[in-house]
């Protein structure tokens, strides 16, 4: 069983910066592949980014392409998701998840993966 904690979330105005946090319990997630999810108020989740397990493979949704960066530390047992450039419509809880079956792949799906956090909520005011 693997818990998943985020962190980082909070309020910034258009153009700022978070970084936000995945911290996981509970077992390693060197063999996980891990991806960032986030939904808005009225919408349903949608993919963000997400990381093979190595490290080597990173996809993103167009919508955040060239702002955000998904990165993980082994070490640390941490995934991160560094924001920038950030927008109103960026504004929505995000989660983080990991998927235990991915290979050496990453998946958009929300169905793909199997632990979650709880969410933190990010916030971008105009």
């Amino acid at each position: 069983q693997v818990q998943l904690v985020e962190s980082g979330g909070g309020l910034v105005q258009a153009g700022g910066s978070l970084r936000l946090s995945c911290a996981a319990s509970g077992r390693t997630l060197s063999s996980y592949a891990m991806g960032w999810f986030r939904q808005a108020p009225g919408k349903e989740r949608e993919f963000v980014a997400a990381i093979s397990w190595s490290g080597g493979r990173t996809s993103y949704a167009d919508s955040v392409k060239g702002r955000f960066t998904i990165s993980r530390d082994a070490a640390k047992n941490t995934v991160y998701l560094q924001m920038n450039s950030l927008k109103p419509e960026d504004t929505a809880e995000y989660y983080c998840a990991a998927d235990r079956t991915a290979g050496i792949m990453v998946r958009l799906q929300a169905e793909a993966y199997d632990y979650w956090g709880q969410g933190t909520q990010v916030t971008v005011s105009s």
